[in-house]
């Protein structure tokens, strides 16, 4: 079995396109749901394929790693507009990054909104790799009508719902086909020498030399061949589909593209369902897969066929399956007999952007909120989950607000636990800004022994990252050496919530004097003495609300570097440069300081001004201080809260 992951763009017909394709034999595929992803099993010409049809939308772009973990090859459907082209950069990114053998499959070309050369110059500005047309279509009365194969020179009248029929190449395409062709066979030279030869001899290269040729630059990912139709009318999918099965590799490539010689298995998605727990989706790499044999350090448990039939005893290499009542498998991993080794670089997905603190809406429901969203951590690689240090919640980071509503419905569906998501408040922190003296007595007589200690103390603010430091200065025993630690504990108490309600950071305590009582006296007297003597001089010494930057990195196509500029002024951030990325034809990367309280608007701005493409990494940086009517109304949203 060949394994392919149809990705592309929202509204780019992905999904009727794999329709289609398990189609073609004449019977129906079996298909299994699962989460963002859905895979359908058919076969084609006799031989099995599966196809993972990847949900669209900018947000499951960022996690398409993990399904090309598993894949033979890819199939990037994208859009008749060259004003569209940008929202497949992410795909493309990721193709480049994975070292996958990639066919694009130009879409509604019934109703094409440009030319498509142009789409295909739109295109190669994000990848490195040679974009080339494999077919040029046919136009009549303003309409495309059929398609020109390239290499095979041969002209394809498409049939509504149909199979297109082989018709005479039109006169009046010759011209074109000539000049198209000739471009491809130059850019299929770069790559081969004996081709580069003959052109340059000026002999007509074999057409099965040139299908060869094509095979091997498509899975060497050298060219991306382009390849065009309509799949909600059926027209060009035959073509892709004969394409996929000349030029789409076996599992054994995939094996040598992971580095994986001794892998069995590699484990690409998983699920959480109900009755059965974790469900891990394996692909086969070599023979052993199988119910009750050794994988990953431990046996396996069930294997279930896509569609839901269970009892599947042994997997051949290329096969998929899913596995239940293993919870040592976990996907992003690749497995061998006794162990595993994790995913490439490129199989993780973007770092989580939008963060929401998860309540649950009945307090009963707190302990499994947590037990779900250790489960959910496991099976989704676009979430990560922290805890709020404020209130002790579940805060989660996701990659928008499509995984954010995907989140909260497997909650409430998979495990019966219904929450509300919150912004999370920034964290918030307070130091002074002035130097103050303070002299307090803690007493207290309520029969028996009593309480004593008398401190005298200096506070004072240090440099921004200084933290907290403690000295002493006593001088003839005023307060014994073993009540001096006390002193400190007290000092680091008040700290915890400070005269504006927040943690108090970079203060100075030094110890100058005190009084001690031979019987009265005890760790604890001097230790409220401390806590209480610092509360009352942070009090007088001018409180600052400070708040957190964080230092951002955004991964932004070029077009629209430029937008930044005014968008981070506009969230009152400071602008740090930005600098191609080395990495990634087509993008920057974009650097500044954004307060922490401005990142839900950035991930709202930025979707807005990138259409979803871009996404952010950030990072704390330092605490700076805030003044006037925003200082006081965070301050008193907080001691209402």
């Amino acid at each position: 079995m060949r394994l392919i992951t149809v990705m592309g763009p929202s509204q780019s017909g992905k999904t009727e396109l794999v329709k289609q394709m398990a189609q073609l034999d004449g019977h129906p595929p079996k298909v299994e749901q699962a989460g963002h992803l859905s895979l359908s099993r058919f076969t084609f010409m006799g031989e099995p394929w599966c196809a993972i049809d990847l949900a669209g939308g900018p947000e499951y772009a960022r996690m398409v790693g993990q399904s090309l973990l598993a894949s033979d090859a890819a199939v990037l459907c994208v859009a008749p507009d060259p004003n569209e082209a940008v929202l497949a950069a992410p795909y493309l990114r990721a193709i480049e990054a994975s070292g996958t053998p990639c066919l694009i499959f130009i879409n509604r070309m019934d109703a094409p909104k440009g030319q498509i050369r142009d789409v295909v110059s739109e295109l190669q500005a994000y990848t490195s790799h040679a974009i080339v047309l494999r077919q040029i279509p046919i136009r009549e009365g303003g309409q495309i009508v059929g398609a020109v194969d390239l290499i095979s020179e041969r002209a394809w009248r498409y049939r509504e719902g149909l199979p297109s029929v082989l018709v005479e190449m039109p006169a009046a395409e010759s011209d074109r086909e000539k000049e198209a062709r000739t471009a491809l066979l130059e850019h299929m030279s770069e790559y081969d020498d004996h081709l580069l030869e003959e052109l340059i001899e000026d002999h007509e290269p074999a057409k099965g030399a040139l299908f060869e040729i094509a095979r091997r630059e498509t899975q060497e990912s050298v060219i991306l061949p382009c390849f065009l139709g309509a799949a909600s009318h059926a027209n060009g999918v035959t073509r892709l589909m004969k394409a996929l099965r000349h030029e789409a590799p076996g599992v054994e490539a995939l094996r040598d593209r992971l580095g994986a010689g001794e892998a069995l298995a590699v484990g690409f998605h998983a699920q959480n369902r109900k009755h059965l727990g974790k469900c891990i989706f394996l692909r086969a790499l070599g023979d052993g897969v199988a119910q009750g044999a050794a994988l990953g350090g431990s046996t396996v448990g069930g294997l279930s066929e896509l569609g839901g039939k269970s009892g599947h005893d042994r997997l051949v290499p290329g096969d998929v399956a899913i596995s239940v009542k293993a919870d040592h498998l976990n996907a992003g991993l690749i497995y061998t007999v006794s162990g595993a080794t994790p995913a490439p670089d490129w199989a993780a997905s973007a770092p989580p952007a939008m963060a929401r603190l998860l309540t649950p809406a009945h307090e009963k429901d707190d302990a499994r909120l947590s037990a779900a969203l250790a489960k959910l951590g496991e099976t989704d690689p676009g979430l990560t989950i922290a805890q709020d240090e404020a209130t002790g919640h579940a805060v989660v980071r996701l990659q928008g607000p499509m995984h954010l509503r995907a989140v909260v419905s497997q909650l409430a569906d998979g495990f019966g636990v219904d929450v509300d998501p919150h912004v999370p408040a920034p964290s918030y922190r307070e130091t002074i800004s002035s130097s103050v003296e303070e002299n307090y007595r803690h007493r207290k007589q309520s029969g028996g022994a009593g309480q004593f200690a008398d401190v005298a103390m200096i506070v004072a603010p240090q440099t921004r990252g200084a933290g907290f430091s403690f000295t002493e200065v006593v001088k003839g025993g005023a307060v014994p050496r073993n009540y001096i630690p006390s002193v400190e504990e007290g000092a680091r108490d008040a700290l915890v919530k400070g005269p504006l309600g927040f943690p108090v950071i970079d203060v100075a305590v030094t110890l100058t004097d005190g009084k001690h009582h031979a019987v009265d006296s005890s760790d604890f007297a001097f230790r409220t003495a401390g806590r209480q003597g610092v509360k009352e001089a942070l009090a007088k010494a001018g409180p600052v609300l400070l708040q957190p930057v964080d230092r951002v990195e955004i991964h932004i196509p070029s077009i629209y570097a430029g937008s930044m500029v005014s968008l981070i002024s506009s969230l009152k951030g400071q602008v740090l440069g930005f600098d191609r990325d080395p990495a990634c034809r087509g993008w920057d990367i974009f650097r500044a300081l954004l307060p922490a309280a401005a990142e839900e608007e950035l991930v709202t701005a930025l979707g807005s001004a990138t259409q979803g493409t871009a996404w952010h990494e950030a990072s704390f940086d330092h605490y700076e201080e805030l003044y006037g009517r925003e200082a006081e109304r965070i301050s008193k949203e907080h001691a209402e809260a």
